[in-house]
């Protein structure tokens, strides 16, 4: 019964009280043991000690997160770049890979050549490149790095690719780029694009 009425007087201690504070011990003429506040005659003055209160993991408010520094911002892979419909950054690249200047097409390709655009960072979604033969756009401009041209007619040829916004706008233009394509003569007996030996003028040469 004792340390049944101890628990239940511990217990109904106020939340101030769980530090040190002092109590007095007593019997009632019933033979129980009572702890109170309050001295008398016959109390027996008890000391209790501090307890120490740990707060449960529910109570701990969540850390904040500190705000991302400017490298960390400047790492970050999603930039306004390469959103959709976001302002428009400068590319650090936009040139014509492939073919270098001054290449020459030979004569077995007739007139056939792939044409490769280095754009860095990654282009955007909504941006376009067209290429220009000789001054003159050679196909739509698309959302490609990759151009085929077919059939380039013998002589020099002088390619360019430009690079469009969302709206349309020219925002970079390649350095121009000089192809020397070689095809072969219907003078020549040993002419691959024309073995039956027709005139000119059926040939495309």
């Amino acid at each position: 019964m004792t340390r049944f009425l101890s628990c239940i007087f511990i217990g109904c201690l106020p939340f101030s009280g769980i530090e040190a504070a002092t109590v007095y011990r007593s019997v009632d003429a019933q033979g129980d043991v009572v702890f109170t506040d309050t001295p008398s005659q016959d109390s027996q003055r008890i000391k209790l000690e501090s307890l120490t209160v740990v707060p449960s993991q529910d109570s701990v408010p969540p850390a904040s997160k500190a705000p991302e520094t400017p490298a960390e911002k400047k790492a970050s892979p999603q930039t306004s770049r390469n959103v959709a419909g976001g302002p428009f950054q400068p590319y650090s690249t936009f040139t014509i890979l492939s073919p270098q200047d001054g290449y020459t097409l030979q004569t077995g390709y007739a007139g056939d050549i792939a044409i490769d655009i280095a754009v860095e960072p990654e282009l955007r979604q909504d941006h376009r490149i067209r290429l220009l033969v000789d001054g003159g756009l050679s196909q739509p401009a698309m959302h490609t790095q990759a151009f085929m041209l077919k059939g380039l007619n013998r002589g020099e040829h002088t390619l360019r690719a430009e690079l469009l916004d969302a709206q349309g706008n020219v925002r970079h233009r390649s350095d121009p780029v000089t192809l020397y394509v070689h095809r072969a003569s219907v003078n020549l007996p040993s002419n691959p694009n024309n073995p039956a030996g027709r005139p000119p003028d059926q040939t495309g040469n």
